[in-house]
């Protein structure tokens, strides 16, 4: 079965609901049964499923199927193949997030908890490495990239009680742009088409337009759009647009 074929025949599957039939089937077609044996169906639990937001966003079957498939697909040899990992990960991104918009894509290495409280727009762009964790809620916008290793936190602890959690939701609106390295901490908004830059530390909401740097991060000027905006911003992320429509 060629790379068309078998991205198909997974796209099937997953749109029309996994169950532990069809996981299994999709563990066939990626080579990947010596990694999860069809015994541990019965009794496997996942990370998230130990945190204490399970009670506020417990998973389905079907979630816990999908986020099995993402995370045991980077331990392959196929995922180094980005003509089939590219789209493979789209396929489970459109069913584990709350909302995932066209031409999405994401590279080896992406890790998240509670997917189902993420949402995604239209060709965002996920570097290596990137975690997200989905606790309190993140939204990424339109156009948005985040460079390799970017972090985004959404809780926090309080200092007199590990045990006592903190939510808040970050955004990063339409065509903003988060370099290599960066965290984004709890309860921020990075605004339209602001650039962070390489290892920061964004503890404050970026304004639109803003250049921000350090640690913590500041407004260091505005950015350089030379009177452009929006489309006009060149936010294509491979050669020739490959994976964008």
């Amino acid at each position: 079965m060629n790379i068309e074929n078998k991205l198909s025949t997974i796209e099937s599957m997953v749109q029309s609901g996994l169950d532990e039939k069809k996981t299994c089937t999709i563990l066939e077609l990626i080579n990947a049964t010596h990694l999860f044996p069809k015994e541990l169906f019965d009794e496997f639990k996942l990370y998230d499923e130990y945190l204490p937001q399970i009670k506020a966003l417990p998973l389905t079957m079907e979630q816990k199927f999908l986020h099995l498939l993402w995370e045991i697909f980077d331990k392959l040899p196929l995922s180094l193949i980005t003509n089939f990992a590219v789209p493979f990960r789209r396929i489970l991104a459109q069913k584990l997030f709350k909302k995932c918009g066209k031409n999405f894509i994401a590279m080896e290495g992406v890790r998240f908890n509670f997917g189902h409280n993420i949402e995604v727009g239209d060709d965002v762009f996920l570097n290596r490495e990137v975690f997200l964790d989905g606790k309190g809620g993140i939204t990424l916008g339109n156009f948005v990239t985040l460079t390799e290793k970017v972090e985004i936190y959404t809780h926090s602890h309080l200092e007199y009680n590990h045990g006592k959690r903190i939510y808040a939701p970050v955004k990063v609106e339409d065509f903003a742009k988060v370099f290599s390295h960066s965290m984004l901490l709890p309860g921020i908004v990075v605004g339209e088409q602001a650039v962070v830059a390489a290892r920061s530390v964004v503890t404050k909401s970026v304004d639109p337009n803003t250049f921000v740097a350090g640690i913590p991060a500041k407004p260091i000027r505005e950015r350089k759009n030379r009177g452009r905006n929006k489309h006009q911003l060149g936010h294509v992320w491979f050669h020739n647009a490959a994976f964008q429509e």
